[in-house]
């Protein structure tokens, strides 16, 4: 079966893996000149469902449990599995306290366990909260390595094109996020730096909980931070903020004072699109599957979409209110 796959994101991607494992012939294609660019490349790369349920309903977690396993029987190597650090300054208690009655998968520590899980961070933090079975990844080198692994299997990609003057597939799968034009999706602005900061080692996410801001720092390779993200509802792109930028950095400086003699890498906006129930979805319209709406949930919710879809795309004789029924399956999981 010859299907393709439009856009080069992490869920088309990863729709791509779950095809070609399945014996499809996949043609990816991407309007950009090159891979990255796109709101997946300016993620975190946090596969957190427990703390992504702190503020997401119920099926986040649910479709975003297999994650971590997913992207490391895919990519050997690149997941790391160090759970995730939460904390919050003593004004802010009320917030912790806050977070831990909406999620699970956690348990409370004190600055004695917040200091031998973070050294760096001895005697900032009194109180927090550990999540232990979470991962992370960094998303650029993830996107790279499934590209190259994809490329190596014989999936082909076609990078500056229209999609619209391709023809000769037998089924599609539409991964192109806000560019779909789907009425129903809405656009959020999620505006992260990246920091070099020499003086400073992290071993998992940080997420500081503030009324205002909450601030998460996801560490990459040699001293790099990536400090985000905002959640403003917006659909232009256009460069970060100065009010936002301000704001992450005074952020990562609560976290740490180094944090304000760091180089500043790289500043990025990426648009996320949602839902109004930012949920994401897997649909079929005849002989096209698409996947969208992963809102702040890409690489932990792009596994379980990419499965959905690959499903519907070797099920195509089964009626098309199959496809509702996965929906349905989906917001009572």
């Amino acid at each position: 079966m010859r299907v393709l796959v439009k856009g080069a994101g992490v869920a088309g991607l990863a729709a791509a893996f779950e095809l070609a494992a399945r014996g499809a012939a996949v043609t990816v294609v991407e309007v950009r000149h090159c891979l990255g660019g796109n709101a997946s490349w300016m993620a975190g790369g946090m596969l957190a469902p427990w703390c992504e349920r702190e503020s997401a309903e119920q099926p986040v977690l649910d479709l975003g449990l297999c994650a971590a396993d997913w992207w490391d029987a895919a990519l050997p190597g690149h997941v790391t599995r160090a759970g995730t650090l939460v904390v919050a300054m003593p004004r802010d208690a009320g917030e912790l306290d806050r977070f831990a009655s909406r999620a699970s998968g956690h348990r409370r520590v004190d600055e004695d366990e917040i200091a031998l899980l973070e050294p760096d961070l001895a005697g900032r933090f009194q109180r927090g909260l550990f999540f232990p079975g979470e991962a992370h990844l960094d998303p650029r080198r993830a996107m790279a390595a499934l590209y190259e692994k994809l490329a190596a299997r014989g999936v082909e990609f076609r990078f500056g094109v229209d999609a619209r003057h391709l023809a000769g597939f037998e089924r599609e799968i539409d991964c192109t996020g806000i560019a779909a034009g789907d009425a129903r999706l809405r656009g959020v602005r999620g505006e992260m730096l990246i920091l070099h900061a020499p003086d400073i080692s992290l071993s998992r996410p940080v997420r500081l909980l503030h009324p205002r801001l909450p601030l998460y720092l996801a560490p990459r390779a040699n001293h790099h931070f990536m400090a985000g993200a905002t959640m403003i509802e917006s659909l232009p792109a256009g460069p970060a903020t100065a009010r936002s930028m301000m704001e992450l950095l005074n952020a990562a400086y609560s976290v740490h004072p180094a944090f304000g003699e760091a180089a500043i890498v790289e500043t990025g906006v990426g648009i996320r699109p949602a839902f109004p129930d930012n949920l994401p979805r897997v649909e079929r319209q005849g002989g096209t599957v698409a996947i969208n709406g992963l809102y702040r949930h890409g690489f932990l919710l792009a596994p379980a979409m990419a499965r959905q879809a690959a499903d519907l795309v070797f099920d195509q004789d089964k009626p098309a209110e199959h496809a509702d029924e996965t929906d349905s399956q989906r917001r009572s999981a």
